[in-house]
Formats: C-alpha cells, structure tokens, sequence
C-alpha cells in the first residue's frame, strides 16, 4: 500500500468526543452524542473519510459511539474506519474472537484499516505468541480487514526490527508533532525516517501533543499570530505533521464542533508548511521547550494499572498550568486540586511501584514527577 487512501490529511480520532454538561449522562460514557453526529456530518461534507477508534476508548464505549454516530447512518463506502486491537482484550478472547467482537460493535462487516496497539520492545513477543500477526494476515485474505499496520511508541531501532520481521505491515501510526520532531526522548523525525525508509505510510498520532501545542507561550502564540492572524495556534501544530510528505494521515481528538470547524477550514485545501513557517516553528520549539516542566499528553495509559488509582494526566495538568501562572499570585490551580484529592487519591499516595513509568508512551519519569506535584500543591498549613 503506497498510501493511506484518504481522499484528505485530516482524520477524526475518536478518543477525545464532546461530553453531556455536568449532570447528565447517557451508556455511550457520557458523550454529547448529538454534537458527535453534528461534527460527523461536517466532517464528511467537507470531502474527509478516515475515522480512528479503539475498543478501549472513552472506558470501552469508543466503538459503540461509531455505531451510534457514524456507521449507522453512512454506507461503507462513504467513510474509512481504523480500530486496533491492543493486549489488554487477551482476557476477552482470542485475537480472531476480538476482531469479530469488534467489527460487531462497529457494526461493520470490515475494517478498512486495522492496528496492533502500542507495540514496542517490551510487548512485541507477546503480540506473536498469541498469534496477532498470523490473525491479522488471515482475516485480511477473508477480507474482514482490508490494510494491516501497527501503532508505536518506540525508537527507530524498534521499528526496524519489525518493519524487518513482519513485511506484511503495511502501515504505521506514531506520535509526530513540532515539539517531539527533534526530541532525544522520542525521536520522531528518525521513526519517520526508518519508516519512510521502507516505504511505508505514516499516521499521524498526538499531532497537538495532548492539547500541549494549543497552549503555548504568549512569544510562541505572537509569532504565530504576526505571520498567519486568521489562523489559530493548534492549527500550526496540524499543519506541520501534514506537511511531512509520507504522513498519509493527521488524526484530530476533536472534542467539540468549535474545534472541528477550526481543523477543517485550514485543511479543506491544505497547503504545506512554507520554509518561513517551518523557521517560526524551529523557534517555537527552543521557547517552549523551556517552559514546560512535565512534557504529558494526557493519554492515560498509566491510569489503567495504577494501583492506588492516581488521575496522573489531571495531577500533571495542573502542574504545568501553575508553573506557567506562578509569577502572577493565586491561581485556580490549588483550588482544583485541594477539590479533586477530596475523591481521587493525592499524588503523595504514589507507592512506586513503576507500572505507569513502564506503560508510558513518553518514557517520563513519572514517579519523581509525582513528587513535584505533591511537593507543590499539598502544602501543610504550617508551611
């Protein structure tokens, strides 16, 4: 497969969905299925096709919600849907029995585009013991799959390796974005590389990096402004992970039609990243890398295993909120989290266990970054 056969870059990431107000709630985990309907429509109208999802999305609903808002209502033929299968399903079934569990809950009779979740050093024998592979390729000759590939959070050397063992990947999806290109830690511009080096289409993941790249500094976000006024600063983020030639796709956790609506009117007609935007962004990237102190995008992963049920992402959140509004006094930020520790465990309660340190996409040293976050909002009133 040479390409991802989007008709267009953007794709609708369905992990991120508009939510029912404060009160209300509904068995789809509580999403505004009305407002997901709304941007669904829009987005197909608008010319865009490529829909991502997973079963463990939105606490299992993700795939229920594609039924409910996009694939009983379109035929086939007008959209292309992507799901994955990830280890965590081993409890529910056989590789074959989840897929087939899967495409019933899509109500779909294929999948266009089918991934292996997250795989890296640490997980990749345990994906062909259970036979995930060989499941793959045989249901793709049933024709219940149409392409195959896999999801990444790990280096080039990683990627070589089952890029090298397993030709029959015909796609991979990695976290890409401005701040990531050059980082140390995740190395996104060498993945694309080694990726691209065996002709293989890249997807886009965590393109904003977690909403990160849509709260930057006032320097980054007058830069921004000075060159390009009518568009907004997430915009630049979509843009540059588009401009990468081999990217087939960007993938978008729209979460309301405001943002849906930004992301279409600059991708309609995209048009790359000119060399004076990629020199605007270079030295974006050197200003906010000096202002961010917990780099977390807010995929939860670690959530799942804690075993003292930490919400990590919220703590980090906050965290980095406050660093930014340190120098202007009281700021909300203590308030929210003194409220939130009244029902969610604090982050002093961390045992250390590292199950979080060890799941973490970004390879953050999340045990220690618990302790700032202690250190800095559970303040004793003698201090």
């Amino acid at each position: 497969m040479e390409r991802i056969e989007s008709k267009k870059k953007l794709g609708f990431g369905m992990m991120r969905l508009p939510k029912l107000p404060e009160g209300e709630t509904n068995d789809f985990a509580n999403v505004d299925i009305g407002q997901t309907k709304e941007m669904v429509d829009r987005f197909l109208e608008k010319g865009f096709t490529y829909f991502d999802t997973a079963w463990m999305y939105l606490d299992y609903k993700s795939e229920e919600v594609v039924k409910e808002v996009l694939t009983s209502r379109y035929p086939h033929d007008r959209y292309t849907l992507a799901t994955k299968y990830h280890l965590a399903y081993k409890k529910k079934g056989t590789p074959e029995e989840v897929i087939n569990g899967q495409l019933k809950r899509c109500g779909v009779d294929y999948f266009d585009y089918y991934l292996l979740h997250d795989v890296g050093h640490d997980n990749y024998k345990k994906f062909e013991e259970c036979g995930a592979f060989d499941t793959l390729v045989r249901m793709k000759q049933e024709g219940k799959l149409r392409h195959i590939g896999f999801s990444c959070h790990d280096l080039p050397d990683f990627l070589e390796k089952i890029l090298t063992e397993h030709p029959e990947m015909e796609f991979v999806q990695i976290q890409l974005n401005y701040l990531d290109w050059d980082s140390a830690g995740i190395q996104a511009h060498q993945s694309y590389d080694m990726i691209t080096k065996f002709n293989r289409p890249v997807v886009v993941m965590e393109p904003v990096k977690g909403g990160t790249l849509a709260n930057v500094p006032e320097a980054v976000e007058k830069s921004f402004r000075e060159y390009h006024p009518e568009l907004s600063v997430p915009s630049w983020a979509i843009r540059f992970a588009a401009s990468r030639e081999n990217v087939g796709v960007v993938l978008s956790g729209m979460s309301n039609i405001g943002q849906m609506e930004d992301n279409l009117s600059y991708m309609e007609n995209f048009q790359p990243l000119n060399e004076e935007e990629e020199e605007r962004i270079r030295q974006a990237v050197e200003i906010i890398n000096e202002s961010i102190e917990i780099q977390c995008t807010g995929c939860s992963y670690c959530t799942h295993g804690c075993p003292k049920q930490i919400p990590i992402p919220k703590y980090f959140s906050l965290y980095n909120t406050d660093k930014k509004d340190i120098a202007a006094g009281w700021t909300p930020q203590q308030e929210y989290y003194e409220r939130l520790t009244t029902h969610e465990t604090p982050a002093s309660q961390c045992i250390g266990c590292g199950q979080c340190e060890r799941i973490c996409p970004q390879h953050l040293p999340i045990i220690e970054d618990l302790k700032k976050v202690a250190e800095h909002f559970e303040k004793t009133e003698e201090e």
